[in-house]
């Protein structure tokens, strides 16, 4: 069968819109050029640790050394877990390398009573992961917490930044629905024992696999999401004490969102490359934050996608292909015209 994206063009604020290319899937004959990226055979995963101020980092490595590099940071409430499927896409061409957050995944877990774990404490770790690893250059790749930690990886050392890959991580007002900002809001400001047990609630076993990875894929939809995501991310918050690293996240939450400012006033000064590859299905972080990049950033790239928050759960094909194009177009030094689209399938 013959699988085709179709692209409908979607309000971008009076900016350029450019029909995409429609790439053909698998017996489809061919494709047209600058449409399906030439498929390359993934390297070897690895799954190795490092230190970094004497504590254990977990990450997946795959991809010659010697190639541009990207780094996956991960969201709530996964880990490295989460582009499982993605870095066999992308490692045939580029070194890629996703860690697991301080506190998450296979990473060392000190107790949230001897560290208070906020997005200052998960970026440091994660710059000195960059500096122990030795990588001098990259494109970083965000989702859902990621954003948080990869604007301040950024902005600690922007000349290391070669561009941007967004994936439903927010850094606009606009990607929040004011239920969200509330509650980011009260998982700040109210500290009783019946926040506390509120916000224990969201990291809750059915919290996690109804909220978070079955909520966005209705019907047969369903069937796109690995029970492997859940099963996974529940062993790892398997104690009282991993429960509450992700509770202090969420009280921190809202930092990040005073930060929004001056991680704009960034993009403007920096104009780095982005490409956004947004789920416009996720109704936790609208896709109007996908739009609000292009405010800042009129030459980045935006795609729509028929997917949910945990769009790489989805569709990891089509977002390598999107991924593939814009890293190449990067280093080819290709100026890019500004894109906004909504990918069907």
């Amino acid at each position: 069968m013959v699988t085709v994206l179709a692209a409908v063009l979607v309000g971008c604020g009076g900016r350029a819109v450019v029909p995409a290319p429609s790439p053909i899937g698998p017996g489809g004959g061919g494709a047209t050029a600058a449409a399906t990226p030439e498929a390359s055979w993934p390297e070897k995963t690895y799954y190795r640790t490092v230190e970094v101020r004497g504590r254990r980092i977990f990450y997946r490595e795959a991809g010659s050394r010697d190639r541009p590099v990207l780094l996956l940071l991960h969201g709530y409430p996964s880990s490295s877990h989460t582009y499982r499927e993605l870095i066999p896409l992308l490692s045939g061409r580029y070194r890629v390398v996703a860690p697991d957050y301080l506190g998450s995944g296979f990473s060392d877990h000190p107790s949230p009573e001897e560290v208070t774990y906020t997005f200052d404490l998960l970026a440091e770790y994660v710059t000195g992961f960059v500096e122990a690893l030795g990588l001098t250059q990259y494109v970083i790749y965000m989702q859902d917490f990621g954003a948080p930690v990869g604007f301040r990886v950024a902005l600690a050392h922007p000349e290391r930044l070669r561009g941007l890959v967004v994936q439903n991580a927010n850094a606009y007002l606009d990607g929040l629905t004011e239920d969200r900002r509330q509650f980011f809001r009260r998982a700040h400001e109210d500290r009783s024992e019946a926040g506390l047990a509120a916000l224990a609630q969201t990291v809750s076993a059915t919290a996690i696999r109804e909220r978070q990875y079955l909520r966005d894929v209705p019907g047969e939809k369903r069937e796109r999401m690995s029970p492997d995501t859940w099963t996974h991310d529940l062993a790892l918050l398997a104690t009282a004490e991993d429960r509450a690293i992700q509770v202090q996240l969420f009280q921190d939450y809202q930092a990040n969102i005073d930060a929004y400012p001056s991680w704009q006033a960034f993009l403007r000064a920096r104009q780095p490359p982005t490409l956004i590859v947004w789920g416009r299905n996720d109704p936790a972080f609208v896709s109007a934050g996908a739009r609000a990049y292009l405010r800042d950033l009129p030459q980045a790239e935006l795609h729509l996608l028929d997917a949910g928050h945990f769009a790489v759960e989805e569709q990891a094909v089509a977002i390598a292909q999107h991924v593939v194009r814009f890293m190449e177009g990067l280093n080819a030094g290709a100026g890019r015209e500004p894109v906004c689209l909504s990918d069907r399938f």
